[in-house]
């Protein structure tokens, strides 16, 4: 027999009446830890035993509570008449090893008996009440999380849009790596709260959370949460309720059919965000996008197609599968080696060893990313050039083939072929050709915009002006831009 005490998150007076009896009746008592107020009132007769020094080894949390749970398990097997371990708070709420020392127990069929403790959580709401915290009922949405396993993520799987409380903030080393856990989903400057026993909650920012050392083993942090819905379980509400029978006429209205246009029309609002350095404009057209994201899945939703569920635990598999060098053993030093991997990885998910290179590239892409697609992916699989002069002759080759077309149809088709032998030529310098055009177009425009500009101060009309007068005006037009755009 095991019994499990909870020790609650205080003083002995916090102590249930059971624990208190079952107490008084043991003579050893095995602590997850003595640092906790009840240890020093427990009765005076009991020989306690802890489990600190595994700390102190600093190994990591998962293999110390491992071995206290295969401790705990030697001891009761050991023990005709049981053993008692006693853990701070409630047996049940974070305590890893208790669950451990259950599942090890099952196996073996050895009986447990659970003794309830007052948690953390109860004493943390209520000073938290008694202060400015604005914190409400448990039951609406408040989160509760260890604050180790948070600190060691680089991203929180918290709903920004509701309270969290998190646990086991014991020390300002702890609260340094999760504050940067934390600021990914934050802002730096999100008000939280530092919550300790005997002390009145202190209010902070995020990112002034580590600078004091006012940490302990039963400090938690209570996490407000932002002052407006921005996690994406409120955007597929927004999104599901649009498309709801109360909800707007067009959005309902929506296939997936339908939205292919706005779709590709946003992903080029975010390209020209980028191309303009606009983050503003960024930040508003990558949100346009991922409506359409939401969209599309919500109505797969409604089909019983798929749900976002599946897209995104597809894409994980994928990003772990494709990234062995980080989710696996597989070593790779150079963003080269990166794609060489990731290249053999999707070759043997397909099973592609008997279709071509080229099977997967959009046919919706734009021809010029079309083209450095294909000639990438043909040199990947070794149809390459040797060096640039040999690009730059076979550029020469079809340029002459321009020159010398026969006719209109033959020019066309030798058009094509130009443009896609310089698409190749840019790959070999490493310049994304599509990117490299949009910016050309942008250049000819605010050029252009300029040369009309000048022409219409100085009450010229194009169609009428000189060509040299126009080379004149366009030079003029190319030095202000120079000027101002620093090109």
């Amino acid at each position: 027999m095991i019994t499990i005490l909870g020790l609650g998150p205080g003083g002995a007076h916090l102590l249930t009446r059971e624990a208190w009896d079952i107490l008084n009746a043991s003579r050893r008592i095995y602590l997850r830890t003595r640092r906790h107020p009840t240890v020093a009132e427990l009765p005076p007769h009991l020989d306690l035993q802890d489990f600190d020094a595994l700390y102190e080894r600093g190994a990591r949390f998962e293999d110390v509570y491992a071995e206290i749970a295969e401790r705990v398990i030697a001891a009761a097997q050991a023990s005709p008449e049981g053993v008692v371990y006693a853990v701070p708070g409630h047996p049940l709420v974070g305590e890893t090893s208790v669950y451990l020392i259950m599942k090890r127990a099952r196996d073996l069929s050895i009986p447990i008996r659970l003794v309830a403790g007052l948690s953390f959580i109860e004493p943390s709401l209520e000073r938290l009440a008694a202060s400015d915290a604005g914190v409400g009922d448990p039951l609406d949405g408040l989160q509760l999380c260890d604050g180790l396993a948070l600190a060691a993520m680089h991203h929180p799987p918290l709903n920004p849009d509701q309270p969290a409380l998190i646990a086991q903030v014991y020390s300002r080393a702890v609260a340094a790596d999760l504050k940067l856990t934390l600021m990914n989903q934050y802002p730096p400057l999100h008000e939280v709260w530092v919550v300790r026993e005997g002390a009145s909650p202190r209010t902070t920012t995020l990112a002034a959370l580590d600078h004091s050392d006012e940490f302990d083993h039963l400090t938690s942090l209570y996490l407000p949460p932002l002052p407006r819905a921005g996690s994406f379980e409120a955007l597929q509400e927004t999104v599901a309720h649009l498309r709801a029978p109360e909800g707007c006429p067009w959005d309902r209205e929506q296939t997936h059919q339908s939205l292919r246009s706005t779709l590709l029309e946003e992903a080029y609002e975010v390209l020209a965000a980028i191309d303009a350095d606009d983050l503003d404009a960024l930040r508003e057209e990558l949100g346009d996008l991922l409506l359409n994201v939401v969209m599309q899945a919500q109505i797969a939703t409604e089909s019983e197609t798929f749900r976002m569920g599946d897209v995104i635990a597809d894409l994980i598999a994928k990003l772990r599968r494709r990234h062995p060098h980080v989710f696996g053993d597989a070593v790779a030093n150079t963003a080269e080696q990166v794609v060489a991997n990731w290249n053999a990885i999707k070759q043997q998910e397909k099973g592609r060893q008997a279709r071509s290179v080229l099977d997967g590239i959009p046919h919706a892409l734009p021809a010029l990313a079309q083209a450095q697609k294909m000639a990438r992916r043909a040199e990947q699989a070794g149809f390459r050039w040797n060096s640039h002069d040999e690009r730059l002759a076979k550029v020469r080759e079809e340029l002459e083939e321009v020159i010398n077309a026969r006719d209109p149809g033959h020019r066309a088709e030798e058009f094509g072929d130009l443009i896609f032998t310089i698409a190749d030529w840019a790959d070999g310098y490493g310049i994304d050709i599509e990117a490299a055009a949009r910016v050309a177009n942008q250049k000819f425009a605010r050029r252009f915009r300029r040369l009309e500009q000048l022409a219409q101060a100085r009450g010229l009309s194009l169609s009428e002006m000189s060509s040299e007068a126009k080379r004149t005006l366009w030079q003029q037009a190319k030095d202000d831009d120079a000027l101002y755009a620093g090109d």
